[in-house]
């Protein structure tokens, strides 16, 4: 009997041992991504309203909600770390605040130009940019938007706008000051087309008469979460690893889901 319970209390403290070894190899990797991610002791995430397939205001209480504000908010929750939603109108407006030293997370289309100050995590969601014209325009094709004479407005340091200054060869572009304010501009200066998200400018084609959507897309835009560059290397490993696992588990089909976001697709693993 003695010897059983020598046995037991051995296995016991085995057990222990094991515990305490392995603990602190488990919580490396969230203490590692904290320090790197969240030196302040908070997590600032810029939230960027020029796209509404990831943010928004709540109709009724104003406040931030969309699929990246959910992803802040998980990824705050894991670091053991509170949320601070640092909020701008438009996308050339977040990278403006990597020189203040603003933010810590952001949430970006994918694009060389921005690499020069952003390192990407693997896309978490997959959205269209599309053209949008006059019901009477004789432009019927993607194809034909890049010609003498065709102006397009995009918003100023856009995805669309990174994409099509290097692309478009003939047609002109003019900068609106945000995404949203994209078609306003386009009827009100008559210019010939407006580019941007495409459930953006389907709403707004709904809001205004006399617009028409072109079928089909002219770029594929990858959504990424993004941390400054130079930052630990451990910064961009952990939300890495956060973004598959987040998509992985469903959380951003799910985000998707909540949100009523229609047309955009969780990216592959």
């Amino acid at each position: 009997m003695h010897h059983l319970f020598t046995m037991i209390t051995a296995a016991a403290l085995l057990g222990a041992c094991s515990i305490t070894m392995l603990a602190p190899s488990a919580m490396a990797p969230a203490a590692a991504g904290r320090a790197a991610l969240a030196p302040s002791g908070t997590l600032r995430a810029a939230i960027n309203f020029g796209n509404p397939i990831l943010a928004t205001r709540d109709a009724v209480t104003g406040e931030p909600r969309g699929v990246s504000v959910d992803l802040a908010r998980e990824l705050a929750s894991r670091l053991g770390v509170p949320v601070e939603l640092v909020l701008y109108p438009a996308a050339g407006k977040v990278v403006e605040g990597i020189s203040a030293g603003a933010w810590d997370i952001g949430f970006f289309a994918i694009d060389p130009v921005r690499a020069a100050d952003i390192d990407f995590t693997p896309a978490y969601v997959v959205i269209e940019g599309a053209y949008l014209v006059s019901q009477d325009s004789a432009i019927t094709r993607n194809e034909e938007v890049d010609r003498d004479g065709v102006r397009v407005v995009v918003g100023r340091g856009s995805a669309y706008d990174l994409y099509l200054t290097r692309e478009l060869k003939k047609a002109r572009i003019l900068r609106a000051e945000t995404s949203p304010a994209v078609t306003d501009m386009k009827v009100a200066s008559r210019v010939e087309v407006a580019a941007g998200v495409k459930q953006q400018l389907q709403a707004d084609a709904m809001r205004l008469p006399g617009l028409r959507l072109l079928d089909g897309r002219f770029m594929v835009i990858n959504q990424a979460m993004a941390v400054p560059k130079g930052r630990d290397a451990a910064a961009l490993a952990y939300a890495s690893q956060f973004v598959q696992e987040m998509k992985a588990s469903g959380f951003v089909a799910r985000a998707l889901q909540r949100h009523a976001i229609d047309g955009a697709a969780v990216a592959p693993p």
